[in-house]
């Protein structure tokens, strides 16, 4: 097992990544082309699924829990609130670039419907505009008709996956629904588990469950690694979300544990929040997270995803969660392989910037929808 470096993870808090605080903009590529040209030795590159400061990664496969480790994690509160406001004050982006960021932020997204008044009229709206996120005019005017843009995930309940798959059908878009007994995640492990395995025989490729809350609040990290072992042996073939419910484990010391456990026990992706608490995803709880996969990777070789949820509904701050990948992670990050937003109300405003870049003007939200 290998050892968490308290000082490190306290250290790291305050003072962020490879000095990426001093870095300008002219140092960008040189992330992307360190990654590409240096992976570790004895790895095929061709085979990485990832790669962090150079080092090539593999797929998160699990490992057994070091419970010393895991509560040896500790967080410095006021260090990563300071870090997390600093983040978006020192990355400008403008102009093209900015456009091209608007971009990647759509690849990445997550177009979520999760309402008691879903119907299948619904999700089959949703699922056209995920295959033409952007109108027609809108891509001609921008010259990206070769990227053939589209999201990353159509993401509903169970009863939907079926009509989702069948409306996504050939377009390459994965379907993810969200699983053990939604948001609250107290139902019996039982009916939790064949959930999982119900949505993945209708087609659903990703999985976003819920872990019992309560396991963290009284420390229970053996039975929240069990937990989520159980959902990702459920899952198969399918990808693992684990949904942590950041706004309900008060401290970022929670959030850090249980990153870390739900991480060890096989999540293929760490979520900050349903949606559905009265906090959710914050750029302090980000930074929380994204340290813990760094950590995890440096130590383990093995990646792991993130997706903040909740709350993110501007084009501004699906930069701000990009800008935290890029300093954090590196470029491996911002794909959707690794990183999503949960978030659909968002995709209106980027199209409204995306045509501010493209005419010079503005257009009405109304002439955004998007279910």
């Amino acid at each position: 097992m290998w050892p968490i470096r308290k000082s490190v993870w306290r250290h790291r808090t305050a003072r962020g990544t490879h000095g990426a605080e001093h870095r300008g903009g002219e140092h960008r590529d040189e992330d992307h082309r360190a990654e590409q040209h240096h992976a570790e030795p004895g790895l095929d590159a061709g085979a990485a699924y990832a790669y962090l400061a150079g080092r090539a990664l593999l797929p998160n496969r699990g490992l057994p829990l070091n419970l010393d480790q895991v509560e040896d994690i500790q967080v410095n509160t006021s260090a990563a609130e300071r870090r997390a406001a600093t983040l978006v004050t020192r990355r400008t982006v403008k102009k093209e670039w900015q456009a091209a960021w608007l971009l990647r932020a759509i690849t990445c997204m997550d177009l979520t419907t999760l309402s008691g008044d879903d119907t299948a009229a619904r999700v089959q709206r949703l699922c056209a505009k995920a295959r033409q996120p952007l109108q027609h005019h809108l891509v001609e005017a921008l010259g990206i008709e070769s990227l053939n843009l589209k999201v990353g995930a159509v993401c509903v309940y169970h009863v939907f996956v079926e009509t989702a798959v069948r409306a996504l059908e050939g377009s390459g878009i994965h379907v993810a629904a969200v699983s053990t007994g939604f948001p609250a995640g107290l139902s019996p492990l039982a009916e939790q588990v064949a959930e999982i395995r119900r949505s993945v025989e209708a087609g659903a490729d990703e999985i976003d469950v819920v872990i019992t809350r309560a396991h963290v609040f009284g420390g229970q990290w053996q039975a929240l690694y069990d937990e989520v072992a159980g959902f990702k042996q459920a899952c198969g073939p399918a990808h693992l979300k684990v949904i942590l419910g950041t706004g309900d484990l008060t401290t970022l010391r929670n959030v850090a544990r249980a990153s870390m456990v739900a991480m060890m026990a096989g999540a293929d992706f760490i979520k900050t929040s349903t949606g559905k608490e009265s906090v959710n995803a914050t750029l302090p709880v980000g930074l929380v997270m994204t340290r813990a996969i760094r950590e995890y990777a440096e130590q383990t070789g093995m990646a792991v995803g993130f997706k903040p949820a909740g709350g993110i509904r501007t084009a501004k701050q699906s930069m701000d969660w990009l800008a935290l990948m890029k300093e954090e992670l590196g470029p491996s990050w911002m794909q959707p392989s690794l990183f999503r937003f949960g978030a659909s109300g968002m995709l209106a405003d980027i199209e409204r910037q995306l045509e501010h870049f493209a005419t010079g003007r503005y257009s009405a939200e109304y002439r955004h929808p998007i279910a």
